[in-house]
């Protein structure tokens, strides 16, 4: 699809809700949208539910113009595109872009919002996929480097030939926003669909828990289901967007910004469970990348969330905190093999 785009190398999710209340259930409000390249469904209950989904979809819209990388008009275009000139962004995209490159640092540039044109080398961003040689990988690796954005305030600059794209975060902390915006209307339950990325507004109306089917990473089917309340979700695996070349190679769309090529890291999918979207989003990318060991390093140094890996053995490695919370699917190849403590 070409034209409108936003980029994301943390797009790989497909969680969807499961299971009913064993109460009766007041209906919820339900609007939808696409946006960010991806449809939305956001589920609301209270009495001001409609005004604050209204809301909360115009938010959403308003986001993607000032950060769709493709579309002339938006303000990752304009720094794209500035020639190395500083530009004057929103404090939206200001405060967005602090975060990713908060995360870049924190993350040893596991996550690198400058990873944009060479996610565009191997065409994910558009229809026609491919293989580029070694030679243009090494060329394009010149401009990728979080530390050479320079961010004052809501002035930003991006060096000649290097390209921002907020995609790794940019649904999570649009998930934030539109959270705290039907907070502003009363909105105490909700639950919030955002191309698979969730974020769950409080509990269901009777009090019980969410209940988040997570999908089994290159198989059919669920591996398990979730339970949780007042907290996001979001799921990484390179199951979503891929190719085969014509030898049978896989190639998918979460790149090591190290090397350019696809990051083969031991692990198939990556789940984190946390506060807040934009930190859920950023961190499934980022450990999906860094592989298992190195995620749970990561774990027990930063803490602040937690996490379901899933390995190409198929072995759940699952953290302490939600392990509880995680029941595995009857008759799945996949099998809970380590609790992370």
């Amino acid at each position: 699809m070409r034209g409108r785009h936003f980029a994301g190398a943390a797009a790989a999710l497909l969680l969807f809700l499961t299971g009913c209340s064993s109460q009766k259930e007041t209906a919820g409000t339900e609007s939808t949208l696409f946006a960010m390249n991806t449809y939305m469904t956001f589920t609301a209950y209270g009495e001001n539910a409609k005004t604050g989904l209204e809301e909360a979809g115009d938010l959403i819209r308003y986001l993607e113009a000032l950060w769709t990388v493709t579309d002339e008009g938006s303000e990752i275009y304009a720094a794209n595109h500035s020639g190395g000139t500083p530009v004057t962004v929103s404090g939206e995209t200001a405060e967005l872009l602090s975060f990713a490159l908060e995360m870049a640092e924190l993350t040893g540039g596991a996550l690198d919002p400058t990873i944009y044109p060479v996610l565009t080398a191997w065409g994910f961003t558009t229809d026609s996929k491919q293989v580029p040689s070694r030679e243009e990988l090494e060329s394009l690796l010149q401009n990728i480097g979080y530390d050479r954005i320079i961010l004052e305030g809501t002035t930003l600059t991006v060096p000649e030939g290097m390209q921002l794209d907020l995609g790794a975060v940019g649904k999570g902390y649009a998930g934030d926003l539109a959270e705290e915006k039907l907070k502003e209307h009363g909105v105490e339950s909700a639950i919030l669909s955002l191309g698979g990325n969730i974020q769950a507004v409080g509990s269901r109306p009777d009090g019980s828990d969410w209940r988040i089917g997570l999908r089994s990473p290159w198989e059919d089917g669920n591996m398990g289901v979730l339970e949780i309340s007042d907290a996001a979700v979001v799921t990484s695996g390179g199951y979503e967007n891929y190719f085969e070349d014509e030898d049978g190679n896989v190639y998918w769309h979460i790149l090591d910004p190290a090397t350019g090529y696809p990051a083969v890291s031991g692990l198939l999918s990556v789940t984190i469970v946390g506060p807040e979207g934009r930190l859920c989003d950023a961190l499934s990318t980022a450990l999906f990348v860094m592989g298992a060991d190195r995620a749970e390093d990561y774990w027990r140094e930063h803490g602040g969330f937690e996490m379901i890996l899933v390995t190409e053995n198929h072995e759940i490695l699952i953290t302490e905190g939600i392990a509880q919370r995680f029941t595995q699917s009857a008759g799945r190849k996949e099998t809970v093999t380590e609790i992370v403590r």
